[in-house]
């Protein structure tokens, strides 16, 4: 496959320079790399705010599953045939999102291929408490590349979070606007860095750039500066040990069967360096190419190059659809990233733009609409099961109404939810973190965290749809506190005189997948994992062994070892179905980046297959620290019981309580969020 890019060098960056100038120019070229990773990452919950204003339903699905026929759940989601401007434009702005993690993983694989180890969770875009301070109704400045106040169309555009309006349009068009109508955005006068940098030294800020595109061309143009001597930066900076993930052009698995561009890498090839420099710059196009604009543009403002375009065969295959009986139906995230693919973002945006107006948001939905019904909730041919191991709709609906109309003396659900957002969302940067970190992948293989990219949109979409406006991602999340043990759900906190009377989890450790939770007791709600660490089927990155390391109660899969391996006996004559490979039950794994997913658990939660768990005690050492017990027997579970029953059948187990002790009734948030798949 060809990797040539059709980028050309500056000017100024062609003459050979002084060799005494490499320690800045390395410097310089390494901050640019985090600097396109934050801007990357900067889009994804801006746009994903967004995204879910706008109004609409959804059903939760999978091959073979019939758990959740007839119901729906708030938020919107692709559809294979789109009709209404709701279903258009979900469509549309979905595709860019995930346009965007395309982006952030290219940026994060160029940047380990020249020896920067990416960060996710810091300055400029977030405290240290995960609050996304880089929006704000104030915020006037895109990071790194301008403040809009200096601009002509946009000086009036705010940087902050929002429903998908004509002003929220705006914002997006002066993020992706190409690069040639940028620069008539500027006042005269106003100067566009060109690489390398005028008398910058390490450990000065980096200019802004003006647009991204320009951002972009500065990174090229210093890969390729050349030294008097004959030496390169390139040969300087070149890491063929750089951690390399994909997420995208992985295949061959089951769950992601094709590579889903087929006309570049997403990667960066390490074993020559010829070969990787080349990939740069192809992937520098790719990005620019697809949405943030580009100085090789000249004839197509719109059209972006068949070779940077989605496979729909690989669509289809990646991501197929399935009825709410299990069936399988045409793709629609497919149909909505195929549709959306061959135009660039700023062309995606002013298309959603013509027709904003049309669309039905939360806010607008929520005023007419009044308070919630079992039939939102349903579809037309829905009948009630005989015998539901999951909250009814009326029982759904009136949590949703209670959330939004609380009673005096009621928690702030409106904080709570929005740092449920942020908690799902922090599920994804933390990992994020470690997942492109080649030391910790060589000290125990990391996967990418897909639960907690799906559990954030639930949470913002149930946001939208309870309160008629998105999560405030800037108030963050409560540190939490060393050398205590929390737990992951209403019910099961293992701590002396807690026994069973928590109401959920704490704010310190929302977070949505077994990657992301930070000790021992944290897992979540039915995305079980195995005893050994757990697996991802969608990413390249192996995920088999360990996972421990150290935590905030002190000590990561600490305690004796032992086996989980279960001997297969026979139950009423016949043999085991649940012997094989132990998991780590909801609420009680070992410790870090094991057990489940999603926190608070969701009552509607239900085991898509059988298994069996090997449950854990927690027990303080001689110098206080939390270590994981094992317990003799384990739990079995059965496709189609309730998550939450069997998470506190397993504390009980755990905690010794008397086995006729009922469950908690279901919280609120526990009621409203959706299962996951």
């Amino acid at each position: 496959m060809a990797t040539k890019t059709h980028r050309t060098v500056s000017l100024g960056a062609k003459a050979p320079r002084d060799p005494s100038n490499k320690p800045n120019d390395k410097a310089a070229l390494q901050a640019i790399a985090q600097a396109a990773i934050e801007v990357e990452l900067f889009t994804i919950p801006l746009y994903m705010s967004s995204l879910y204003s706008i109004q609409g339903m959804h059903q939760i699905t999978s091959a073979g599953n019939d758990f959740y026929q007839g119901r729906l759940w708030p938020g919107p989601a692709p559809v294979a045939d789109p009709k209404t401007p709701n279903e258009r434009a979900f469509n549309t702005v979905f595709s860019v999102f995930i346009q965007e993690m395309l982006h952030l993983q290219l940026a994060s694989n160029m940047a380990t291929a020249i020896g920067v180890t990416p960060s996710y969770t810091g300055a400029p875009l977030q405290s240290p408490i995960h609050g996304w301070t880089c929006y704000s109704p104030t915020c006037t400045v895109i990071p790194h590349i301008i403040d809009l106040k200096e601009t002509s169309t946009y000086k009036h555009v705010k940087v902050n979070t929002g429903p998908l309006t004509k002003e929220q349009i705006e914002l997006f068009l002066a993020i992706e606007q190409p690069e040639e109508l940028a620069r008539k955005e500027v006042p005269p006068g106003f100067r566009f860095p060109h690489a390398p940098f005028d008398n910058w030294k390490a450990g000065d800020p980096l200019p802004m750039f003006g647009t991204i595109g320009n951002m972009y061309q500065c990174y090229f143009d210093y890969l390729n500066i050349k030294y008097s001597d004959g030496t390169s930066l390139w040969a300087e900076v070149y890491d063929p040990n750089g951690q390399q993930n994909d997420l995208f052009n992985t295949s061959g698995g089951a769950g992601h069967p094709m590579r889903e561009f087929m006309g570049f890498e997403t990667t960066v090839a390490l074993t020559y360096s010829d070969i990787a420099f080349q990939q740069m710059g192809a992937m520098m196009d790719a990005i620019t190419d697809q949405g943030e604009g580009s100085e090789i543009r000249r004839e197509m403002l719109t059209a972006v190059k068949e070779k940077y375009c989605a496979s729909m065969d690989a669509l289809r295959s990646d991501y197929p659809s399935y009825s709410d009986t299990g069936a399988l139906e045409p793709s629609a995230d497919a149909v909505a990233r195929g549709r959306n693919d061959h135009q660039d973002h700023f062309e995606c945006f002013k298309e959603v733009g013509r027709y904003v107006h049309e669309v039905v948001l939360w806010p607008e939905w929520r005023k007419k609409h009044g308070p919630w019904t079992a039939k939102d909730l349903t579809t037309p041919d829905y009948k009630p099961p005989a015998n539901s191991k999951i909250p009814s709709p009326d029982q759904v609906a009136a949590a949703l109404n209670e959330l939004a109309a609380p009673p005096p003396g009621s928690p702030d659900y409106y904080t709570l939810m929005s740092q449920a957002a942020i908690g799902a969302i922090a599920g994804v940067t933390t990992v994020l973190d470690t997942f492109w970190n080649a030391q910790d992948q060589a000290n125990g293989p990391i996967s990418f965290p897909y639960p907690s990219m799906s559990g954030s949109g639930d949470r913002m979409a149930i946001c939208w749809a309870v309160f008629g406006k998105g999560p405030d991602l800037s108030i963050g999340l409560e540190p939490p506190v060393s050398g205590t043990l929390y737990h992951s759900c209403q019910g099961l906190d293992y701590n002396p005189g807690q026994t069973g009377t928590n109401s959920c989890a704490p704010v310190a450790v929302f977070h949505s997948c077994r990657g992301s939770n930070g000790c021992h007791a944290q897992g979540g709600c039915g995305f079980v994992q195995p005893t050994t660490g757990g697996g991802n089927c969608k990413t390249s990155t192996p995920a088999s062994g360990g996972g421990g390391g150290s935590c905030s109660a002190g000590g990561g899969c600490g305690g004796p070892k032992t086996s989980t391996k279960l001997e297969t006996k026979t139950f009423g004559g016949s043999c085991n179905p649940f012997a094989g490979q132990a998991y780590s039950a909801p609420g009680d794994n070992k410790c870090t980046s094991f057990g489940g997913c999603a926190v608070p658990i969701s009552a509607s939660q239900l085991f898509p297959k059988s298994g069996h768990f090997q449950l854990f005690g927690f027990e303080k050492d001689a110098q206080g620290q939390w270590t994981s017990v094992p317990v003799k027997d384990p739990l079995l579970f059965a496709v189609g019981d309730n998550v939450h029953d069997v998470a506190w059948a397993a504390y009980k187990t755990v905690m010794k309580l008397d086995p006729k002790t009922p469950p908690p009734q279901p919280t609120l948030l526990r009621l409203a969020f959706p299962p996951s798949t």
